[in-house]
């Protein structure tokens, strides 16, 4: 370890792994059971603690707290993990706890951004580029699928699945899986339509000449604008299985109504409501 890297007041256990690039801010605390990987920074009065395993190019702002017993009355002080990858952003004051159960982990992918005071609770698993505003809580076991975008001030429920590319806007309280592609928001949650600034920013709106964006917009009316019941829809779907981003659409809603431990998916708002521009 490069001594000159790491600020005098910083506290590290002598079994803590830390590549020799790793930088440490003042006052930082570091346990014994943490590996950091090269060219990460630690900020001033970081918390890392417990089996947590932190990968290559990331940048930790002060005050954050990762690896602390998971807030769960059932954890019984087991071996559990935080897992998190390359080139992430966790700003100042965020929290990520480990898992509850031994053998179980709380990960973070690569390439996401946490805001301020964010809290990832439990179990929870953050795939790749997904950006969390200010002070969003986590509850346990919440996975958010990759370009996922929440809001400031969101509360997610536990167990809540959120798919790829959806878009929750602020203040917002989601206690029900959120459907690929699509925008929500409000106490409770409504879908309000296709997240069409996030489809199109991916270039996924040029696929096949713009054919398959056309048909997720079919079949995304087909769900929430038709007057076709939600199985009789969910069944049409399967005419555009060729097409990848309805087969996301299709695959997340099957699952989030039909297995038993899913939330079930967001409802819309009532057929014969106004439209906006993006449906």
């Amino acid at each position: 370890m490069t001594t000159t890297l790491i600020h005098p007041t910083a506290v590290i256990h002598a079994g803590a792994e830390l590549h020799p690039t790793v930088r440490v801010g003042p006052y930082a605390v570091i346990g014994e059971h943490v590996t950091i990987g090269p060219e990460t920074q630690i900020g001033a009065h970081v918390v890392i603690d417990g089996q947590t395993t932190i990968g290559a190019h990331n940048q930790i702002f002060p005050g954050a707290a990762i690896g602390l017993e998971p807030q769960d009355l059932k954890y019984d002080g087991a071996l559990s993990q935080v897992e998190i990858g390359d080139y992430n952003l966790i700003r100042e004051c965020v929290t990520i706890n480990r898992a509850t159960n031994a053998g179980s982990a709380t990960r973070l992918g690569s390439h996401n951004l946490l805001m301020a005071y964010c809290h990832v609770a439990h179990n929870c698993v953050l795939e790749n580029q997904v950006v969390i505003a200010n002070s969003v809580a986590l509850a346990g076991h919440v996975y958010v699928e990759s370009w996922a975008r929440i809001s400031g001030l969101v509360g997610v429920h536990q167990f809540v699945q959120i798919g790829r590319f959806a878009y929750i806007g602020g203040l917002s309280r989601i206690d029900r899986d959120v459907p690929p592609y699509t925008m929500v928001n409000g106490n409770p949650a409504v879908v309000r339509g296709l997240n069409q600034v996030g489809i199109q920013r991916a270039g996924l709106a040029d696929q096949q000449d713009g054919q398959h964006y056309r048909q997720l917009k079919q079949a995304y009316r087909l769900i929430y604008r038709s007057n076709e019941s939600f199985t009789a829809a969910l069944d049409k779907l399967d005419q555009w299985e060729e097409n990848d981003l309805v087969r996301n659409f299709s695959q997340f809603l099957r699952a989030s109504s039909q297995q038993p431990n899913r939330r079930g998916p967001t409802p819309g708002r009532k057929r014969g409501g106004r439209a906006s521009d993006d449906e």
